[in-house]
């Protein structure tokens, strides 16, 4: 019988530590996926629905079109359009037309979408309690270990967006740490960002 190569499979995870990160980070992926249908099931919205009206809320007018939309959730346009279409007609979202492209337009929120974003955006409220609990030490490395994550993932191809400070033009790695040239100052490893609102990517 061939030795198994899935990081599912119990007997190769007691020999593969690496087996067994891949195979727990899979388990807490799905904690998220069930806060999220838990959300949705009382709030008449799809998980994808509640993802972009928080995304929505909490970023730049640029970043909330279709085109950038679909990169950041990893979906076709034609998905994201339907979850738009879907929203707008619920009162929740409303089109923006671009000054300088008629056929362009941006997303935001309505009074109704600002309410609907307050009773759903703590869906990972047991999650962070969680965190919390963990001691500093730990949870500045869980942290810059998730950062990395996110970070290899992106140049992988696997995530299409990612914002955290490795990769923007801004981030140097220096001697002593972590320098930003934006903020002009020294970061400490919790001082790094996971998605930053200044990020531009390096060339």
């Amino acid at each position: 019988m061939n030795k198994s190569q899935s990081p599912f499979d119990p007997v190769r995870q007691n020999a593969d530590l690496t087996a067994k990160i891949t195979s727990g980070l899979e388990r807490i992926s799905s904690v998220f996926r069930i806060l999220l249908w838990e959300h949705a099931k009382t709030n008449g919205l799809s998980p994808i629905q509640i993802q972009l009206l928080i995304f929505v809320a909490y970023h730049d007018d640029a970043l909330c079109n279709v085109s950038h939309l679909a990169k950041e959730f990893n979906l076709a346009k034609p998905t994201i359009s339907d979850a738009l279409k879907v929203l707008a007609q619920k009162g929740l979202v409303e089109k923006v037309p671009s000054e300088l492209d008629k056929r362009a337009f941006t997303v935001a929120l309505t009074a109704q979408g600002n309410k609907a974003v307050a009773e759903t955006e703590l869906f990972a409220g047991p999650v962070e309690a969680i965190v919390n609990k963990l001691n500093p030490t730990d949870r500045e490395q869980l942290f810059f270990t998730i950062k990395n994550l996110i970070f290899r993932l992106n140049r992988a191809g696997i995530i299409a967006v990612q914002r955290t400070c490795f990769g923007c033009r801004f981030y140097e790695e220096t001697a002593s740490g972590h320098f930003c040239h934006f903020l002009n100052e020294n970061l400490l490893d919790s001082e790094l960002r996971i998605d930053c609102p200044e990020f531009e990517l390096t060339t």
